[in-house]
């Protein structure tokens, strides 16, 4: 495979076909990380089982992965600017392979903990590496790009819940931890040493450009600075809050509400209910994170982001009421990942719409870091399905959906508008201006 350097890499058509091999290079190392947050919710009862740590105990590890995963990649994305993108996801590799292994391992909590820190590094390096690739290769199609880059951690758990279900039912949840731990980083290493970033400036096409875009790139202390970059952020965490307590609780949900085995026949499959919904949760999300970018792409952001942040507050409505019925619990979950993945390639869309491409890795990143801050409500969520039950869980969720909404279409699509108006017109001291395509 070429390797674009200096004047040696593809150019004109060849170098069109590369930035879609770069994808989905990019797309399959997002799939191999998939796991260390959508696989998760399989293992936590069967490690309460083992060691009777108590569920809220166990899901602490969730929220400290999630936290570490992106609370540094900021950091992380310090390294790409500086060394490139594959130096980053080979130690990416590296650490996801070794927390799985520690995992197997784990005889404390704080083994636990410390294996999920580093899956929090590792994952944070694979995932803040190529989303900030793919929007680098394509301005023309950020939502895109974004949504189907996001689209491998969504989806990348699909093809394995089966197997990993498996391997927890038959030889223990250690050694699937161990097998699979080991797989996954070997192949997100391999795929690292291919990955590259354009060596030039990759110019929006004006014919794909349908939304708001600025003509600046804006250096991650101004964007800190800007009021859209908070306003995007609370928002971020307000949607991410609801998604990050169905994908860790969803076994113990379905536990609770005593429909996990109950077998659900639908479009000619038959699977235990927990199952199917893991599986569908992971194919729906997958599809929607790329789907929901590209409908972005042309009816702009913020709508889209209203669109389906409704759906997704009306899914979590009808599951907290009718969720103990094992084929609403089956779809109307996969409705809701459907819709909630689009955070993934919006926000990155967004965030690259507003303040420019060429810091799009570290401004991203920041950006990021909202999906950490709402980790830290996941064990909370046990806490309050103890003492209320999983409804009050349900309905905080669906509240925070709707002001998500409201926040979309009243609050960041006027203020983000005028912010790239205004900006565009008179660049701050130390912006970098951009030549329009």
């Amino acid at each position: 495979m070429s390797n674009i350097q200096g004047t040696t890499g593809p150019t004109g058509t060849q170098l069109s076909y590369y930035r879609w091999l770069q994808l989905v290079m990019g797309i399959v190392c997002m799939a191999m990380i998939a796991n260390l947050q959508y696989g998760w919710t399989l293992f936590v009862d069967p490690i309460d089982a083992r060691h009777h740590w108590g569920r809220a105990a166990i899901q602490l590890a969730f929220s400290i992965f999630v936290v570490t995963e992106t609370w540094l990649v900021p950091v992380e994305a310090w390294f790409v600017d500086r060394y490139g993108p594959r130096i980053v996801i080979m130690f990416g590799g590296v650490m996801i392979a070794l927390a799985w292994i520690l995992n197997s391992y784990a005889s404390s909590l704080t083994v636990l903990y410390a294996a999920a820190v580093i899956a929090g590094i590792g994952a944070g390096a694979v995932y803040g590496t190529c989303v900030g690739n793919a929007l680098k290769w394509f301005p023309d199609r950020r939502g895109l790009a974004a949504g189907a880059t996001a689209a491998g951690f969504g989806a990348g758990a699909a093809v394995t819940v089966v197997p990993i279900a498996k391997m927890i039912a038959a030889s223990g949840y250690e050694q699937a931890f161990f097998t699979f731990g080991i797989a996954q980083g070997i192949i997100v290493f391999i795929l690292a040493m291919f990955i590259n970033p354009p060596t030039v400036a990759m110019k929006a096409a004006k014919r794909h450009v349908r939304v708001p875009q600025t003509k600046i790139d804006y250096t991650p202390a101004q964007v800190i600075r800007a009021p859209i970059f908070w306003i995007m952020y609370v928002t971020f965490v307000m949607v991410a809050a609801g998604g990050l307590m169905a994908a860790a609780q969803i076994a113990p949900i379905a536990h609770d509400f005593k429909i996990a085995d109950v077998p659900v026949s639908l479009v000619g499959f038959q699977m235990a209910a927990l199952t199917f919904a893991i599986s569908l949760d992971r194919i729906f999300d997958g599809f929607g994170r790329p789907f929901f970018g590209w409908v972005s792409d042309n009816i702009g952001r913020e709508n889209t982001m209203a669109i389906a942040f409704i759906i997704g507050a009306i899914s979590l409505f009808t599951l907290a009421n009718y969720g103990r019925e094992p084929i609403v619990f089956v779809l109307f979950s996969a409705l809701y990942f459907g819709v909630f993945g689009e955070i993934y390639s919006l926000f990155p869309a967004t965030s690259g719409d507003t303040f420019g491409v060429k810091y799009a890795t570290t401004n991203n990143g920041m950006l990021y870091t909202a999906k950490g801050t709402a980790s830290l409500l996941v064990p909370l969520a046990s806490i309050l399905a103890a003492s209320y039950g999983w409804s009050a869980v349900f309905i905080v969720a669906v509240t925070l959906n709707i002001l998500a909404a409201l926040s979309a279409l009243f609050i960041i699509k006027p203020i983000r508008r005028r912010y790239i108006e205004s900006t565009d017109e008179t660049a701050p001291v130390g912006v970098t201006k951009v030549r329009a395509a």
